[in-house]
């Protein structure tokens, strides 16, 4: 395979899904080392700027307002803190800083202003710079540009099919449209999608299927496997396999041949063993950090030493794309439109949700 394929199908991607191990994980592994340095992994850090009340009703997503997961909120952070936490990041050998906020769309004001800044201040510091804020427009994905963003993620989360029995306050279609603005723009797509959330083998193709017949392809893909808590409609899913999450990177890794396959959610029950499987068959990402949003991470020391065992190096910033520049403020060509676009609402119901929703109230 010389270039990436944006025709696959379904069909497709279920059989290499369920090749038998030995051959699937040879074939990935063959892939990997075609398009990336297999001893090179990237050290990202995700760090929440705003944490809880998000009003979506997101299945998987102890920040989602309606569910009681006593899940502690804040404010947007200020400024100096971000930067604070960013510089203690890129000492511990990150070279991406991941900022999350919990709202359904970005909203032109005084809170995005922050956010550019913050993404102005983590690009000064020569690391790569993600966020990942919910929907926005083109112009705001503009601005984001012109602050020095180096990536937007927006996760499908799963399949068209499944996505309705995960989510109902807001379209797939939302998620498609959104990749589509960031497109317009000269910053990187992450996108990718969790597994373990009652989905089947089809459902986990179908989300692939998705993402890798987008043209370009992401450039960034997380692999995540839900960690399911207590208080969200999904709490009592079975933990995912190490096996299904190797069988998952590796699929990836084959129709998505240059794209970075991050290890994201569910490291906390992985062994080094299984995690090791997961680069051999073509992670080339981890994130670190005691937390992931909100739900536990392992310690950044612990993964050195995994890297240390593995003969791991970290991933120097901008490797895949060059670094953003950054346009200050008052020179900015963009400015807040202050626009109010219409994100669908599906309006059909999840029984499991409003069940998680009415046990909160209780």
């Amino acid at each position: 395979m010389s270039v990436s394929r944006n025709d696959w199908t379904k069909d497709e991607i279920i059989a290499i899904y369920n090749k038998p191990m030995m051959d699937l994980l040879f074939e990935a592994a063959t892939v990997h080392r075609q398009f990336h340095d297999p001893n090179v992994v990237q050290v990202s850090t995700l760090l929440s700027i705003k944490t809880g009340g998000c009003p979506e009703d997101c299945g998987y997503c102890p920040q989602a307002a309606r569910y009681h997961t006593d899940i502690e909120g804040n404010d947007l952070m200020t400024v100096s803190h971000v930067k604070a936490q960013a510089l203690r990041a890129k000492a511990s050998g990150s070279s991406r800083v991941c900022m999350g906020a919990a709202w359904r769309n970005v909203k032109d004001g005084p809170e995005f202003d922050q956010v550019l800044e913050m993404v102005r201040t983590i690009n000064k510091l020569d690391m790569e710079v993600c966020c990942t804020l919910g929907m926005l427009t083109e112009n705001q994905a503009q601005r984001l540009a012109e602050a020095g963003l180096y990536a937007y993620n927006h996760n499908l989360d799963t399949s068209e099919e499944y996505y309705k029995e995960v989510i109902s306050t807001r379209g797939f279609e939302d998620r498609l449209q959104t990749i589509e603005n960031v497109r317009k723009t000269n910053v990187t797509v992450c996108s990718g999608g969790i597994i373990g959330m009652g989905e089947s083998i089809e459902d986990r193709a179908g989300m692939l299927v998705a993402l890798a017949t987008l043209n370009p392809q992401p450039e960034s893909v997380p692999i995540n496997a839900l960690v399911a808590v207590e208080g969200t409609p999904m709490e009592d899913e079975k933990p995912v396999e190490i096996w299904e999450m190797i069988r998952m990177v590796a699929t990836t890794r084959i129709v998505m041949p240059q794209t970075q396959v991050r290890l994201s959610a569910g490291r906390m029950s992985m062994s080094r063993e299984g995690q090791a499987m997961c680069f051999f068959a073509g992670a080339n990402s981890i994130f670190a950090g005691d937390k992931l949003l909100t739900t536990p991470n392992p310690d950044v020391n612990d993964d050195m030493k995994m890297f240390d065992m593995l003969g791991l190096i970290p991933q120097k910033p901008f490797v895949k794309a060059a670094q953003p520049e950054t346009v200050e403020a008052e020179q900015s060509k963009f400015s807040a439109l202050g626009e109010k676009p219409k994100w669908t609402r599906p309006g059909h119901t999840i029984e499991r949700n409003i069940e998680a929703s009415q046990k909160s109230k209780v």
